[in-house]
């Protein structure tokens, strides 16, 4: 037992939490997702998508006519900016208080959801845009409740796949059918629905995504057109409008397309120039809401009446009540508050919006038409113009051709609304390109490669391109003794069981732990204690579903078995590895592949230390702090440093074979020496020939023996597609094997004698406030774990533990901070100070912390579980870095 300390009384576990464990591997075999699951949600999607579209309606509908109501029998003067002022604020204080993913139409946030971005999608969510865009249309916002209903949609999909077990592929496709059915249960419209997933959403048509699509959309269309007090006859009153297609009639719907593309262009534009003015005031969200409503309440006071309905003159438009003059000005008082609606941030959509400017547009056009040739029908240029506006503004043509045709179920109307679909948005792609929601989305931050947002990010990759081939197993009757020194022997915590060349189940160090607890008898078998019919993986499963897997049940390893018969195994290690490679794109790189580095300079000291840390030096000017925090640590730890200097030669020349000046290289060196002597540190120094630094490091780090890397980093953007950090920390954060700390020194301005200042890196002494940010996880005890060291440079440092918890979290878990600052006061005689946030943005709320509260020193764990979704999307630490002024310490554990 001596060889396992770890098994001792004091961490084992009870006996119910063995049992409960054992139960929950007993039925992980009927929890595994089947396909057939994703169609059973994407009904029951439906059915919630269409319910909520008709609780959004009909409440919308009961407020929004007591607002009426009212203007109709009191001022409207008076009435509707006091409607559109006290009902903005309620909304604003709501969605601010409970759920600030809930603003503005949805659409931007389920694109960047489906793109792998940390953009919340709940339960939480849908009842807050519900109750947000309930107040804000009935506010008399001229915004629309289609694109709520798409956004309300996708996060009950992505609530109800929390609930029943789903891939991750399922996932998105069921966050993709729960908005179809959002949108078809807003417009009655299932087949622009299915489209829109196709065209906007997923960029997928495979049978899995049709199927859910079109089940779930004609649902949520059925219930929203019987309960909402429409019926199954899908023909419109409208009919008595339609003519034919005459040739004359075309250069006019060409002239439609043109304008309804620079008129889109223009709204698109518009609206981002909206959002930051908004952003520029600098108010609360309740504040912006309630004076868009204001705002909006005294123009509408002075319009006709219909612009209190926005159905009503979307339906006077179409119908050609109205008249050209009439119809010129609403088009530009709908635009402008459309514009000052929407960039306030409240929620509601863009869909309706755009519909109704299409139409006004397109009527004018068909009046012209009529005083032109004499002939003609503005009522189908209205229609037309719906779909040319819509296709100009959300760059989906073929959707805005389907969802005008379904609401007419014309067919004399579909080779108008092909000729200005089409024109108008070649116009404006032309004058914007890219979709107004993708716009959105990078306007809040959110910014990936076009191939990653539309084919996503974990494509390509299968179990058999990941798993290692060969496997060490164990025998179902080998004892535990046996087992034992067969763990003692190796570095692995788990091994599958095998017996004739069938996996039979799989034993962890764990289960040996709980064993021995239970039935000290040594000759107990792992037969006895193994996790029978483990969770496996198929050679052809994608390496998307291999991660589900492993984060559902919490698993380290994954066997890949073909029937019974194990052919491989999973680590995440191996996955770390495998995906960042393949983001890495290494195949861009000139010249043959680099030779093994080749030591040109080296020197020796006594090897008295317990482990080594190895200092990459570059920088003279940096070097001296990092040395002496490398020296703290070593101390601490009583390790040795290895220094190391790499030096670059072409890749067509052999390392081996260059001749290299390194004079002012071992400078620097000797200047590692110097202070190893002063502070009684054992200092190894070398010179490498390289082709490349990174491989230089890592072979370093195998001949050398390394214990951790301490090394210096600039926080500047890398361009490079799959880099987050630059290429060689990005190598060394996947591959190296042992502990790393990454540290960005931070910079200060002094005034120099003639008047002028400077920039200079202040000395540990100079770090007197310390910030540590605690998420849970190991990484966040390796950073806690040197603090004792780090802190004995300083001059009486203040540590500042914070954590950053979510704003609808009432009552957050504090145990981390708790366990945090237990930790640091049995090792530090400082004072701890303890700084809870809340925020939905985690880099975001610490950047403002460190920033404002003058920290000299902010450390941050980097999640090893979450580095691999960190570096494809967005990386927390690497923002928190390029924020933060002052000193950024980034530290990550040893990889298993």
């Amino acid at each position: 037992m001596d060889k396992f300390p770890f098994f001792s009384q004091k961490t084992a576990p009870k006996q119910d939490t063995f049992n409960k464990s054992k139960t929950r591997d007993y039925f992980r075999p009927w929890l595994v997702p089947r396909r057939s699951l994703a169609i059973a949600e994407a009904c029951l999607i439906g059915i919630v998508s269409g319910l909520s579209a008709v609780l959004l309606k009909q409440c919308v509908g009961w407020l929004g006519s007591w607002r009426i109501l009212a203007s109709n029998q009191l001022p409207p003067i008076i009435v509707l900016p006091v409607f559109g002022l006290s009902l903005g604020l309620l909304c604003g204080f709501l969605v601010e208080s409970l759920g600030s993913e809930a603003t503005g139409s949805g659409v931007p946030q389920i694109k960047g959801a489906l793109a792998q971005f940390p953009i919340v999608l709940n339960l939480r969510v849908a009842l807050v845009k519900l109750l947000g865009t309930i107040l804000s249309l009935s506010a008399g916002l001229t915004l629309g409740r289609q694109g709520p209903t798409v956004h309300i949609g996708a996060a009950l999909a992505s609530q109800l796949t929390r609930w029943v077990p789903t891939s991750p592929e399922h996932r998105r496709q069921m966050i993709a059918a729960g908005a179809g059915a959002g949108l078809a249960s807003g417009f009655n419209a299932p087949l622009a629905s299915v489209i829109f997933i196709v065209e906007e959403l997923l960029h997928d048509v495979s049978n899995l995504t049709l199927g859910t699509a079109i089940l779930a959309s004609f649902i949520g269309a059925v219930i929203s057109r019987v309960l909402g007090g429409g019926s199954l006859d899908l023909n419109l009153e409208l009919t008595e409008f339609s003519r034919r297609l005459w040739a004359p009639e075309i250069p006019f719907y060409l002239l439609l397309g043109v304008l309804a593309g620079l008129l889109g262009a223009l709204f698109n534009r518009g609206i981002l120039a909206s959002l930051t003015l908004y952003q520029r005031l600098n108010w609360s969200l309740p504040v912006r809401i309630g004076v868009a409503g204001m705002v909006c309440g005294c123009i509408v006071s002075q319009l006709p009446d219909e612009f209190r309905n926005n159905s009503g003159l979307r339906e006077l438009l179409i119908t050609g009540d109205a008249s050209w003059q009439f119809t010129s000005f609403a088009f530009v008082a709908y635009f402008f508050l459309t514009l000052v609606s929407y960039g306030s941030g409240a929620p509601g959509g863009l869909f309706h919006p755009s519909l109704v400017l299409g139409s006004a547009l397109g009527y004018l056009v068909g009046v012209g038409e009529v005083n032109f040739l004499g002939y003609g029908s503005p009522t189908n240029y209205a229609l037309a113009g719906m779909g040319a506006f819509f296709s100009a503004v959300s760059k989906v043509p073929v959707t805005a051709i389907v969802i005008v045709f379904e609401m007419k179920l014309d067919f004399n109307l579909v080779l108008p609304l092909m000729i200005t679909s089409v024109v108008s948005y070649l116009v404006a792609d032309r004058l914007a390109q890219g979709s107004l929601y993708q716009r959105l989305l990078e306007w809040k931050g959110y910014t990936l490669p076009t191939e990653i947002v539309e084919k996503g990010s974990l494509a390509g990759l299968k179990a058999s391109d990941l798993m290692q081939r060969r496997v060490e197993t164990l025998a179902s009757q080998m004892t535990i003794e046996e087992a034992i020194q067969a763990f003692s022997r190796s570095h692995h915590r788990g091994f599958p069981v095998v017996d004739d060349s069938q996996l039979v189940g799989i034993i962890t160090i764990r289960d040996i732990g709980h064993a021995t607890q239970r039935q000290p008898d040594r000759n107990t078998t792992l037969a006895q204690i193994m996790t029978p019919k483990p969770v496996t993986v198929l050679p052809t499963d994608s390496l998307s579903h291999v991660l589900y897997l492993l984060d559902r049940y919490q698993l380290s390893r994954l066997p890949v078995t073909e029937g019974r018969k194990l052919i491989g195994i999973i680590t995440r290690a191996d996955i770390i590895r495998a995906e960042a490679d393949q983001l890495s794109s290494k195949t861009d790189t000139l010249g043959p592949s680099p030779e093994p580095s080749y030591v040109v300079y080296q020197t020796r000291s006594p090897a008295l230390g317990r482990g080594r840390i190895l200092v990459p030096l570059v920088n003279p000017k940096t070097a001296p702090v990092l040395l002496r925090v490398a020296a703290s640590i070593a101390r601490d730890r009583d390790f040795e440093i290895e220094c190391l200097q790499v030096i670059c030669v072409p890749r067509s020349q052999n390392p081996a074979h260059t001749t290299l000046n390194t004079a002012q290289n071992r400078k620097l060196l000797s200047m590692a020496e110097d202070l190893g002597k002063d502070w009684e540190i054992a200092v190894h120094t070398q010179i490498r020939a390289a082709h490349d630094v990174a491989q230089a490091i890592l072979e370093t780090i195998k001949e050398r023996h390394i214990n951790l890397i301490f090394m210096g980093w600039q926080a500047e953007p890398t361009t490079a597609r799959g880099r987050i950090f630059g290429n060689i920390v990005d190598t060394l954060i996947r591959q190296a094997p042992c502990e790393l700390v990454l540290v960005k020194l931070g910079y200060r301005q002094r005034a120099l004698s003639d008047g002028t200042t400077s920039s200079y890196c202040p000395l540990p002494l100079g770090w007197h406030r310390w910030l540590v940010t605690i998420a849970g996880g190991p990484n966040s005890r390796r950073a806690l774990e040197l603090i004792p060291a780090l802190t004995t440079l300083a001059v009486e440092p203040t540590i500042t533990l914070t954590q950053v918890f979510a704003p609808s979290k009432i009552k957050p878990d504090t145990a981390s901070l708790e366990k945090a600052v237990n930790f640091l006061s049995n090792r530090i005689s400082n004072r701890i100070e303890v700084v809870p946030l809340r925020g939905a943005a985690v880099a975001e709320t610490v950047i403002k912390l460190a920033n404002t509260g003058g920290y000299d020193v902010v450390i941050v764990g980097a999640s090893r579980e979450r580095l691999l979704q960190q570096m494809i999307h967005q990386n927390i630490p690497k923002a928190i870095a390029r924020g933060v002024q002052s000193t950024v310490i980034l530290v990550r554990g040893a990889l298993d």
